[in-house]
């Protein structure tokens, strides 16, 4: 980027901040007044700030002040709508005023033991002694109130301009004090596009086994927002370089395969990253349009089982089977060390299961009941299904691709056709229970359990029977079980 374009870029971001300030004025203009006349210092700071310059300032906004917190929620008491202390262990005090969302944190540094995994939280007495231990340039920057004296001693609005992400001190310090500081750095790679700066780069290299002291659930938050950002694959690339990926996602590296000069294959990883990116252009055809989480991380992990399964073949060939298994088992694994919600982790190795099950609809053997065990096996997925089925096509091969689309756009009209007739996704047998119970005569136990599993394979087979058909295969299955269910 040349000086003309970085001058330009300030300009630009310099009106939006103008603009971003004028709408929320009224919020912090009231609290830069009623903390300045306690006789106390506050400003607008962080992700505040930077977001203010790239016109994407929201209803959140940070602040950081010279009073303590118990001071800070005297202050508050009386002008904002509610109040809570759940961070004030670490000198954060929240509020709410009108829609906006308030969070005031006492001028603070944040230092790790290096055995511990909870930080150390310290007051300072000044904003620049605040801003320095702030984790990049672009958030250490700060507007005070109610002057609005804009504070930028470590240059982070050049550093805006020029789309960069440094630290205000050295990294070392940086990365010593917080190391979950080298993960945001590929967190914001993601997020705003920006790259990394050489030295904090090769910090993150030397540095990459301090993260082991974080804890699975500030490592799992971090790495959520960095596979929700717009551009993940700038953070993931990041994390595999600087070797982070190796200490909290050690699969994602391992799907660089070696390829074997005379057994040639696709590049698994570079494979997932493409399938990621594609399956984020298919998000709007999921029921919440996207950002999904579930999706990205299916997309990223569907084929970790490739590399415990890679077998050469004679001839040349390489095979991957049951990776689709294996590969479920190894994504429920890392995601639950990671401390992923169990409905995450359930999800994301149900598709890495069933992510091979379209590959042989294309031969046109499919039958009806083909179709109902696959909506039926996806269930509440089906459509995050469709996503990562349609994303995992990655061929270069123009005639190719289009083929595996129309076989797909063919199974999803096939689908909706039964759906439309048969309500697939709420597939039952055509006997419940209890009915069982009535025509056998006999009374809760496993053989109502296997007479209601039979029905259901008939069901899945032909499609609806009505209860007289249902009744007459129930009575010929159980003229064939022994008394004892054998």
């Amino acid at each position: 980027m040349t000086e003309s374009t970085n001058t330009n870029a300030l300009s630009e971001a310099q009106r939006h901040a103008v603009r971003q300030l004028l709408r929320i004025s009224p919020v912090v203009d009231e609290l830069g007044v009623r903390f300045d006349t306690a006789g106390h210092e506050i400003a607008l700071v962080g992700g505040s700030v930077r977001d203010a310059f790239l016109d994407r300032l929201g209803q959140d906004l940070d602040f950081t002040t010279s009073a303590r917190p118990e001071e800070t929620k005297r202050l508050l008491s009386g002008w904002a709508d509610s109040v809570w202390d759940v961070g004030q262990a670490y000198g954060t005090i929240g509020a709410r005023k009108g829609k906006f969302q308030v969070e005031i944190t006492t001028y603070r540094s944040e230092i790790y033991d290096r055995s511990s995994r909870k930080p150390e939280v310290a007051y300072g007495t000044t904003i620049e002694e605040d801003l320095v231990r702030r984790d990049f340039t672009v958030n250490a920057m700060a507007l005070k109130l109610p002057s609005r004296e804009f504070v930028d001693p470590h240059e982070g609005l050049p550093d805006l301009g020029r789309r960069i992400i440094r630290t205000p001190g050295t990294p070392e310090r940086s990365f010593s004090d917080d190391p979950l500081r080298m993960m945001r750095a590929a967190r914001f790679a993601a997020q705003l596009g920006f790259d990394v700066a050489s030295e904090v780069t090769a910090a993150v290299q030397d540095m990459a086994d301090r993260i082991t002291i974080v804890s699975a659930e500030r490592v799992r938050d971090e790495l959520s927002k960095l596979v929700l950002a717009p551009l993940p694959r700038r953070g993931l690339t990041f994390l595999v370089d600087t070797g982070l990926a190796e200490r909290i996602l050690p699969e994602l590296p391992a799907l660089q395969l070696e390829i074997d000069e005379h057994h040639r294959h696709k590049d698994v990883y570079e494979h997932s990253l493409t399938v990621l990116d594609q399956a984020i252009e298919l998000e709007p055809r999921l029921p919440d349009g996207g950002p999904d989480l579930i999706i990205r991380l299916a997309a990223l992990l569907h084929d970790v089982g490739k590399p415990k399964t890679r077998r050469f073949e004679p001839g040349g060939g390489v095979s991957f089977h049951h990776h689709d298994v294996v590969g479920a088992k190894l994504a429920r694994k890392r995601l639950t060390k990671l401390r992923f919600p169990s409905s995450v982790v359930d999800s994301v190795a149900k598709l890495t299961e069933l992510h091979l099950r379209f590959h042989g609809y294309g031969s046109g053997q499919w039958t009806d009941s083909a179709v109902r065990r696959y909506v039926r096996d996806a269930g509440d997925l089906l459509d995050h299904l469709h996503v990562l089925t349609r994303s995992d096509c990655t061929t270069r091969n123009p005639r190719k691709a289009k083929a595996l689309q129309r076989s797909y756009d063919e199974l999803e009209e096939r689908i909706e056709r039964l759906s439309e007739e048969e309500e697939l996704a709420k597939i039952r047998p055509d006997l419940d229970g209890n009915q069982i119970m009535d025509i056998l005569g006999i009374g809760p136990g496993p053989m109502v359990g296997r007479a209601y599993r039979h029905l259901l394979e008939l069901r899945m087979e032909r499609g609806p029977m009505s209860e007289d058909e249902a009744r007459a295969e129930l009575l010929a299955w159980w003229a064939q079980q022994s008394p004892e269910g054998d």
